[in-house]
């Protein structure tokens, strides 16, 4: 079950508000960059292109971490936003100690994958299937198949809504008029 906005990382909230504002300042700005202070006092360095390259691959919005905070952003807002939490927990995951691998990866699993889970995934029988007998002797490799399938919906399913978005065209809109 979505919690909605208040699920969403305060960072991240105010990430996605701040490059919208910052992406709309550029109507005014001549200039092809844009710099601003964040409130941890670190410099945030935007390229007004960089929503146009948000188009060109899902793995290049995920991999761009402001593509990435406004996607996140995107799926609260469309109450999927456990799926994007999902795929990075398991990023997260795959580079955890083996020490911690089996108490980790039963947080994930209460969380993500088990029925009546806070923030169940959408898996099919067999997918869920596998990830539970994983779990019996948990690896970095135990989510991948169920990784897998919420990369491909996310990919097919919300991506693509995602540049069809009010947010995202407008962006994209600036940048191209900016």
């Amino acid at each position: 079950m979505c919690r909605g906005l208040d699920s969403l990382p305060i960072t991240c909230l105010e990430r996605a508000k701040e490059l919208k504002a910052l992406f709309g300042s550029l109507l005014q700005k001549s200039d092809h960059s844009i710099t601003a202070q964040s409130k941890k006092n670190d410099k945030l360095r935007l390229n007004v292109n960089e929503p146009l390259k948000w188009k060109e691959s899902f793995e290049k919005l995920l991999s761009s971490h402001n593509g990435l905070c406004m996607f996140r952003a995107f799926l609260v807002s469309e109450f999927s936003e456990e799926n994007i939490a999902f795929y990075l927990a398991c990023e997260d995951y795959r580079t955890t100690k083996p020490s911690k691998l089996a108490a980790k990866a039963k947080k994930i699993y209460e969380e993500f994958v088990c029925s009546d889970a806070p923030r169940e995934v959408n898996l099919d029988h067999l997918t869920k299937a596998i990830t539970k007998e994983n779990m019996e002797q948990p690896s970095q490799s135990c989510f991948d198949a169920a990784q897998a399938k919420i990369y491909t919906l996310m990919e097919k399913d919300c991506y693509p809504r995602f540049l069809k978005s009010s947010t995202y065209l407008e962006l994209t809109r600036k940048t191209k008029t900016g």
